[in-house]
Formats: structure tokens, C-alpha cells, sequence
């Protein structure tokens, strides 16, 4: 083999080898790309349920409300009952 042969072959494999780094490298591009992209996700998913666990408290808050306030109207058409039957059975 000639030194212009060796020196051909070894260009030949140094371009080869230039072609699998750069294609290495647009492969480690294209995954962070898809890091970044989860990690985008990620971050709108810990926002809504962040927002969702707000949202939960403020239902959980007004439905407790509510619990008390049907509580509190029964007991009043209770006692209201109670004076009608009073006012009935004592004739007026």
C-alpha cells in the first residue's frame, strides 16, 4: 500500500467517522429536545394540579357551607312545624 493509498484510507475513515459523531450529536440534540419537552409537560401538569387542589379546597369549603346552612334552614322549618302543631292543637 502506498503512502497516498494510507493516507486516502485514513481520510476516508476520518470523514466516516466525522459523519457518526455529527449524526451522535443531532441524536443527543433531538433527546434533549424531548427532555426538554417532558419537562415542559411536566411543569403545565404540577400548575393544573395545583390549581385543581385550589379548586378542590374552595368546593370542600362551600359544600361544608352549604352542610351547615341546609342544617340550620331544616332546624327552622323544624321549629316552625312545631309552633303550627302548638297553634292547631290549642285551637288557634
Amino acid at each position: 500500500m502506498s503512502e497516498t493509498d494510507s493516507i486516502e484510507a485514513a481520510s476516508r475513515r476520518l470523514t466516516l467517522a466525522l459523519e457518526a459523531l455529527d449524526e451522535a450529536a443531532e441524536r443527543r440534540r433531538e433527546a434533549d429536545r424531548g427532555v426538554e419537552a417532558l419537562a415542559n409537560q411536566v411543569h403545565a401538569l404540577d400548575s393544573d394540579r395545583s390549581r385543581l387542589a385550589g379548586d378542590l379546597d374552595q368546593a370542600a369549603a362551600r359544600s361544608r357551607a352549604l352542610e351547615t346552612a341546609n342544617r340550620d334552614v331544616a332546624q327552622r322549618i323544624d321549629q316552625a312545624i312545631e309552633t303550627i302543631r302548638g297553634m292547631l292543637e290549642s285551637g288557634g
